[in-house]
């Protein structure tokens, strides 16, 4: 079974209930990510803020702004009055396919990684993207290498010409 824990990103970025939508916009634009973990002072999760949830809630002429001038969102709007809570979660254990199909079915972008309930990391649809690309790419390989063995085997044994052929 291949594990969450092999393609996880490892101590992701987090922010508090009291941190703004500033703080998340500022974030999600210096790091280039889209989903940020919400934890108290011992890890736990406590919700989940997306790039869609901060842009819902912030005056688009902001978001203009914030594009053309300083990259920063005049916003004192706390993250615990619009994230998302009850979080879906998965332990680091638990298997990859089963993250996929999760996200899948319920069309969610990430969840959160947690050991002993304290976030360890996130996956991503991000990290299934990648993950997709590597096994493509490894069946292109394969494929092309059964190809050249095909090819060479083909040499290999082409006909001689009989000793009829020779008279």
């Amino acid at each position: 079974m291949i594990t969450i824990e092999e393609f996880m990103t490892s101590d992701p970025y987090t922010l508090r209930e009291t941190d703004t939508i500033n703080d998340a916009w500022e974030v999600m634009i210096g790091k280039h990510i889209r989903h940020i973990p919400i934890i108290d002072s011992d890890k736990h999760v406590l919700g989940l803020i997306t790039q869609r949830d901060v842009l819902a809630a912030t005056d688009p002429r902001a978001i203009l702004d914030a594009k053309t001038a300083s990259h920063e969102i005049s916003s004192d709007i706390r993250l615990a009055d619009i994230m998302t809570r009850d979080v879906k979660v998965i332990d680091q254990s638990d298997s990859l396919r089963q993250a996929a199909l999760y996200l899948q079915a319920h069309k969610y972008g990430c969840l959160p990684v947690v050991v002993d309930d304290r976030l360890v990391g996130i996956i991503t649809d991000s990290d299934f993207i990648e993950i997709a690309i590597n096994l493509l790419e490894q069946a292109e390989l394969t494929e092309e290498a059964i190809e050249d063995e095909i090819e060479m085997e083909d040499a290999m044994f082409e006909i001689e010409p009989s000793e009829a052929d020779e008279v």
